[in-house]
C-alpha cells in the first residue's frame, strides 16, 4: 500500500489456515453483535502472531472483485437483494473458495514523485484479454482524467488455480495493459510482481519503503528507455529509401505514346 491506501489485494489470504478461520469467526461474531445485515468488510492487522482489529467498512469496497472471483458470488447483486428485503439465495455452507485472485489498482499517479496524482488526456489504451483476466474501468481513448477525483482509473484482476499461477498470469496481463498520455503506476506493479518477496508472500503495509521498490522502479524505467532507444536505432538502420516509381511509370507511359504514334 501507499499513503495508507491499498494498491494490491488478494483472495484468499495466504496466512495460516487456522488464523484465517479465526479471523472469519471474529468477523461473523462482530456482525452478529452489530446486527449487521449487508455487504461489508472487516479489516484486521496481523503482527508478531497477534491480531489487531482495524475497522469495518459497511459497503462494497474496491477489492470486492477478488472475493467474487474465488467464490463465484456477485456481491453487488447480493447487496441489492439485502437492501430490497430479499433473502440471499445461498447459505454459508454453499460458499467455497476456488483458486486465487489478485487485484492491481491502476492509478493515475507518479510513483517517482511521491505518488502525485496525474490528470490529462488518455491517448492510447490496450486492455488485456482472456477468460481469467478482468479489467474494470471507465476510461477510453481520448478520455480526460480530471484533477478533482480519486486517482483510481481501473482495476486489473487475474485468477489462477493457485497463487503461483495467478502471479504468472499477472505478469502477462500487466505487460499487455497499455495506457498512454498520462503517468500511471503500471510500471510499479510490473516491478512488484517480479520481486522475490512478493512471490513468496513476504508482504506488509510498509512493503514499498522496506524493499525500496521505487529505486527498483527507476532502474526498470531506465532499462525500458534503453530498450526503446535500441529498437529505434535498429529500425532506423533497417529502413531503406523507397524507390520513386512515379518517374519510371511516366517513362513507360511516354514510351507507349511514342509507339502508338509510330
Amino acid at each position: 500500500q501507499r499513503s495508507h491506501q491499498k494498491l494490491i489485494e488478494e483472495a484468499p489470504s495466504f496466512l495460516p489456515r487456522d488464523l484465517m478461520y479465526e479471523l472469519a469467526e471474529k468477523t461473523c461474531e462482530l456482525a452478529r453483535e452489530l446486527h449487521y445485515s449487508n455487504v461489508g468488510t472487516a479489516e484486521f492487522l496481523w503482527k508478531d502472531d497477534k491480531i489487531y482489529f482495524n475497522e469495518v467498512n459497511p459497503r462494497i469496497q474496491v477489492e470486492h472483485v477478488v472475493t467474487e472471483m474465488v467464490t463465484g458470488i456477485d456481491l453487488v447483486e447480493a447487496q441489492l437483494n439485502v437492501a430490497s428485503n430479499k433473502p440471499l439465495d445461498f447459505t454459508q455452507e454453499d460458499i467455497s473458495l476456488n483458486g486465487h485472485a489478485i487485484e492491481y489498482r491502476i492509478n493515475a499517479e507518479d510513483p517517482n514523485n511521491h505518488f502525485l496524482p496525474q490528470n490529462g488526456r488518455i491517448t492510447h489504451l490496450i486492455v488485456p484479454g482472456g477468460s481469467q483476466v478482468r479489467f474494470d474501468s471507465h476510461i477510453y481513448p481520448n478520455y480526460v482524467v480530471p484533477h478533482n477525483f480519486d486517482s483510481l482509473i481501473g482495476k486489473l484482476i487475474v485468477w489462477g488455480r493457485n497463487r503461483k499461477k495467478a502471479i504468472t498470469l499477472s505478469k502477462h496481463a500487466l505487460k499487455e495493459l497499455a495506457i498512454s498520455g498520462i503517468k500511471t503506476n503500471l510500471d510499479l506493479h510490473r516491478v512488484i510482481v517480479e520481486t522475490k518477496d512478493f512471490k513468496r508472500g513476504d508482504l506488509s503495509t510498509d512493503f514499498l519503503s522496506r524493499k525500496h521498490i521505487t529505486n527498483d522502479l527507476e532502474d526498470f524505467e531506465r532499462k525500458k528507455l534503453a530498450a526503446v532507444f535500441q529498437l529505434y536505432k535498429e529500425l532506423n538502420f533497417s529502413i531503406q529509401p523507397v524507390q520513386n516509381f512515379s518517374k519510371q511509370s511516366n517513362m513507360w507511359r511516354e514510351s507507349a505514346k511514342i509507339d502508338q504514334i509510330r
